[in-house]
């Protein structure tokens, strides 16, 4: 159990970087990434910070310096569902992200021989849902990202949810290129599930604040329908993934 509730990884995110390597598209995925989504209580997602500041990130800045993975994060809920808390890891393989995760949890016991980190930290957030993502060859990867997150966690059709990836690929990622490069938005990201519950494909945004990315979305998802032909590739898109859920994210610690 230590191990799980002190490998606090993810999302946008949003939202979340994913530190992609110098890759190219018949590589696979740029990197992998562990993401941990916590139930907390209201009045204990504080302690939760505390903890994570003071006992995980030191674990988590050591082993980006020893290369064991390439980026780690902590976020915030602003506003969505009933997820309060997201941690995250990244490496660029799936066995490194794994061998990540039981070096983590060594070092986590070692600091806590008595279990009462432990203890605290599942007060405060009882419960998890695990995921493990693969970031796709689209988006600004290890780009520098903005403090604002926000993250659409897709339910899809599994036996087309390839064809939504060709969508996302060659029509949707130059409009959110061009966000990027407008300043509109600080970074985006689009990733494919790989271990975890029913969210199949997540896209992460962030900007500058909160207010900015929404507004920059607004538009976005407005530029993305102008043309008769975009707005029948949307309603395929739709299609495959038929529902969402959206999160935003305040992003508290995050490297690179």
């Amino acid at each position: 159990m230590t191990r799980f509730i002190f490998t606090l990884v993810f999302v946008c995110l949003l939202s979340v970087p994913f530190a992609a390597t110098a890759q190219e598209e018949d590589e696979g995925p740029a990197s992998y990434l562990y993401a941990t989504y916590h139930y907390c209580t209201t009045n204990g997602q504080g302690s939760a910070d505390e903890i994570y500041e003071q006992n995980n990130k030191p674990i988590y800045e050591q082993m980006l310096a020893d290369g064991k993975i390439t980026a780690y994060g902590w976020l915030a809920h602003h506003t969505g569902g009933k997820w309060r808390r997201v941690g995250y890891y990244a490496a660029p393989t799936l066995g490194a992200l794994l061998d990540a995760g039981d070096a983590f949890g060594t070092a986590a016991e070692a600091n806590d021989p008595d279990g009462k980190i432990n203890e605290a930290f599942g007060t405060a957030c009882p419960s998890h849902d695990d995921y493990i993502w693969a970031s796709s060859n689209v988006g600004t990867g290890a780009q520098e990202r903005g403090p604002a997150g926000f993250s659409v966690y897709f339910v899809c059709d599994e036996t087309r949810e390839a064809r939504a990836d060709e969508i996302m690929a060659e029509h949707f990622a130059p409009q959110y290129d061009k966000a990027v490069e407008d300043g509109k938005l600080t970074s985006w990201g689009w990733s494919e599930h790989w271990v975890g519950g029913k969210y199949r494909r997540l896209l992460t945004t962030t900007a500058a604040d909160h207010k900015t990315g929404m507004m920059s979305r607004n538009e976005l998802i407005s530029s993305l329908y102008e043309s008769e032909e975009m707005e029948a590739i949307g309603e395929e898109f739709t299609d495959i993934c038929g529902s969402h859920s959206d999160y935003m994210w305040d992003i508290v610690h995050e490297k690179p």
